[in-house]
């Protein structure tokens, strides 16, 4: 357990380091809050109350699984925003890739699709990097074999889109069509076959749109459709060796009305409603929208399984510290 604390200590410090260097700035977010500190999945969300018949703040509140919204909030203004900080999520899976509790940076920052792959990019480099020049004069404890994984991480991934990478996949005799989700086998498949590096898969299908068929492919509800690409949105997920999906991303919806209609329409907020809650959850989001805002995107870094990909290992339980699932609580 103590083995990786050294490790762990250096690859925050590392991605820090990398985005002050590129001008983002540190915001502390909240971690207890509306819906608007969820993700997608709003059942994996913890409630916080002081007993089961007393509400805090008279509604429902949670712990956050993300930061995103609150970052988004203050782009106009500070243009390159991060934080840093625990993900929360119900998880009821007791295996090698799922926590209740896990670290998250998260940026978002004024600008497009293209940039936030490059900023991704630069982030997993620079960690990469900054690690095997730390290693030759500190024990890290990786080893030989994982520092000379490391030295040989590109400045530039390679980059699938959705439809490519599920073509790939029936090419290499998986029994998969389109629509279905890329599950963590077949990203494995995909990782190995393009030379176990980080690997992109790009513009998924937008839940928003009548594919003409049911889609297992859910995404969060304000990613940008692809004008050159009608009926895809402009996300990314970044598939890591050993790790899996590490990095979610996506170019992010800045007009008040089509954000709320996409809301409205998402799977997200119909569970939400059936938990209780509504637009009103949203409320105090969708007045800085309105207040105005500007083309951004952003993502999150989930940093148990980015040290998953660094130590070389398929159980994140190895990667974190303290591990805690639905198994056992410390």
């Amino acid at each position: 357990m103590q083995k990786n604390v050294l490790l762990i200590a250096e690859i925050i410090k590392a991605g820090r380091a990398s985005l002050e260097r590129r001008g983002f700035i540190e915001v502390v977010t909240p971690r207890v809050v509306r819906a608007t500190g969820a993700c997608e999945n709003v059942n994996t969300l913890f409630e916080v109350s002081v007993s089961k018949d007393f509400k805090w703040f008279g509604s429902s509140s949670y712990l956050a699984q993300t930061g995103q919204l609150y970052l988004e909030a203050l782009v106009p203004a500070y243009q390159k925003v991060y934080c840093s900080g625990p993900s929360f999520r119900a998880e009821a899976t007791v295996d090698a890739r799922h926590l209740v509790e896990f670290m998250m940076m998260e940026i978002e920052f004024a600008g497009g699709f293209d940039q936030l792959l490059k900023e991704i990019e630069a982030f997993i480099f620079d960690i990469a990097k900054t690690l095997v020049n730390v290693s030759k004069n500190r024990d890290l404890g990786l080893g030989e074999e994982n520092l000379k994984r490391l030295a040989s991480c590109p400045e530039v991934f390679t980059k699938l889109t959705y439809d490519e990478a599920i073509a790939k996949l029936q090419e290499l005799g998986e029994q998969i069509v389109w629509g279905d989700d890329i599950n963590s086998a077949r990203e494995k498949i995909l990782v190995e076959h393009y030379g176990d590096q980080p690997l992109f898969i790009t513009r998924y299908p937008d839940p928003m749109v009548d594919h003409g068929k049911e889609i297992e492919v859910e995404k969060f509800f304000n990613m940008l459709p692809d004008a050159e690409h009608p009926g895809r949105v402009l996300s990314s997920d970044l598939i890591l060796p050993f790790a899996g999906e590490a990095v979610g991303s996506a170019a992010r919806v800045h007009l008040a009305d089509e954000m709320v209609r996409r809301l409205e329409n998402s799977k997200m907020f119909k569970r939400l409603k059936e938990m209780g809650g509504g637009l009103n959850d949203f409320s105090w989001y969708i007045d800085r929208l309105k207040e105005g805002s500007v083309p951004h995107a952003g993502c999150g870094f989930g940093m148990s399984r980015i040290t998953q990909w660094i130590m070389g290992t398929a159980d994140i339980r190895e990667a974190v510290t303290f591990p805690s699932n639905k198994g056992g609580i410390i």
